[in-house]
């Protein structure tokens, strides 16, 4: 047992006959997602391994309680990436035997899911080479490492457990872009310096909401996919692309910095943090374009569902002028009437409405218009004025607030397409 937290090679640990997991734990539930990205994590230490004498990588922390009449050493918290990392080994047919591979699975969900990532994982290594292969073994014994917390007392690793996983606050989702970007930048170890007195420099909560609120949902309107809340399982999205990778797409992304946009990669490490800055100026820039008085838009009505519209709005606007690379009063007012049309067709709007609305699914009862995956189909800035954004009937309005905010909107959005019902020209 071990008095303290220790670093244990990952290919030991496996092979420990006495580790077992208890019947109170939950059943194995790791997703192919899951899979991948541990997978991805693994690349990533042998890629620094051959840069670094040394080097050794962290893959996660395991909490484990000693029972005091045996030698058992039960898996309070770590199962899902033990099990992963055996079925990794078993896949590559290494010479670690992980003893996990041998417990008795009573579970059904646990045995499904094994299976599954048993298959994902066998897919993912069949086209690589047994160079290839020959390195992600050698990653478990010679750079994969795993932190040990061990107790005789169950209440302890329990405690243990809550504080890391519970009580203890979780990096968000941006602090971890901004870890693994410096993690690319650590062979310049000055512009590290300056790029993170810069990065502390701006409010966490502008980044937060840079990400949640425009990136990311503009990011998968434009698939016509509804998407989800950001989270950490989605920074993936964010990590760029490799300045190393000779993929043709990957050259070309090397070659286009420090031009963005939003639907395409950008270069990983120091381009993360211009890529931040530059969307959080745009951003900035789109909010005061469409304050001024020449725009005089209708953005300040009430409730949650005004706030809703008025987000997908500067989405819109946002991704319009992130791909034209300019500000068109007739255009920022046509995708004023298309984002708020969604505020009178809907007596309660809520973000899943508002989803759906932004890649063209039905809302009610009405057929809508994906306009992030048709502006990303306009060649000249010119084609976003022909997408043409129909015109609620009157049994269509279903908006119905107790203030003047339906006449007010309503009175906008028809001036702005010419016309008091049918169809905007």
């Amino acid at each position: 047992m071990f008095k303290k937290p220790e670093i244990v090679p990952v290919d030991l640990v496996l092979q420990w006959k006495d580790l077992h997991l208890p019947n109170y734990q939950r059943p194995y539930k790791w997703g192919v997602k899951n899979v991948y990205a541990l997978l991805d994590d693994i690349e990533l230490a042998i890629h620094q391994a051959d840069k670094y004498v040394d080097f050794k990588y962290r893959i996660g922390t395991i909490i484990l309680h000693k029972d005091e009449d045996n030698s058992t050493l039960n898996i309070v918290d770590g199962q899902q990436r033990i099990i992963t990392l055996a079925l990794i080994c078993k896949a590559l047919g290494t010479s670690v035997k992980p003893a996990m591979l041998n417990a008795k699975i009573t579970s059904k969900t646990s045995e499904e899911n094994i299976q599954r990532n048993f298959l994902s994982i066998k897919t993912f290594f069949v086209n690589k080479s047994m160079n290839e292969k020959k390195r992600y073994i050698e990653a478990m014994t010679e750079v994969l490492e795993f932190v040990i917390v061990s107790t005789t007392r169950l209440a302890e690793a329990f405690q243990l457990f809550d504080s890391q996983n519970t009580r203890g606050k979780a990096l968000a989702p941006h602090d971890l872009l901004k870890a693994f970007h410096l993690r690319e930048m650590r062979d310049h170890p000055n512009e590290m310096k300056h790029t993170v007195e810069k990065w502390e420099r701006t409010d966490p909560k502008d980044i937060h909401l840079l990400f949640q609120d425009y990136l990311f949902p503009i990011k998968h309107w434009i698939e016509k996919d509804n998407g989800h809340r950001f989270t950490a399982a989605d920074i993936d999205e964010f990590k760029g692309v490799s300045f190393d990778l000779q993929y043709y797409y990957a050259m070309r992304t090397v070659k286009g910095m420090p031009i963005f946009q939003i639907d395409q990669p950008f270069v990983s490490g120091k381009s993360f943090f211009e890529y931040v800055e530059h969307y959080l100026n745009l951003l900035s820039d789109v909010k005061a374009a469409v304050s001024k008085d020449d725009i005089d838009l209708f953005l300040d009505g009430a409730g949650v569902g005004f706030s809703y519209a008025k987000q997908l709005f500067y989405c819109a606007v946002l991704y319009y002028c992130d791909r034209f690379r300019n500000f068109d009063d007739q255009i920022i007012k046509r995708l004023y009437a298309w984002a708020f049309m969604v505020r009178l067709q809907m007596q309660k709007l809520g973000f899943d409405s508002v989803k759906n609305y932004a890649i063209g699914e039905t809302v009610g009862d009405r057929e809508t218009i994906p306009m992030f995956y048709m502006l990303q189909k306009c060649m000249k800035e010119s084609d976003a004025l022909k997408i043409v954004v129909p015109m609620l009937s009157q049994e269509e309005i279903r908006y119905s607030p107790t203030t003047d905010d339906k006449t007010l909107l309503l009175e906008n959005i028809k001036t702005i397409l010419g016309l008091s019902g049918g169809v905007a020209q």
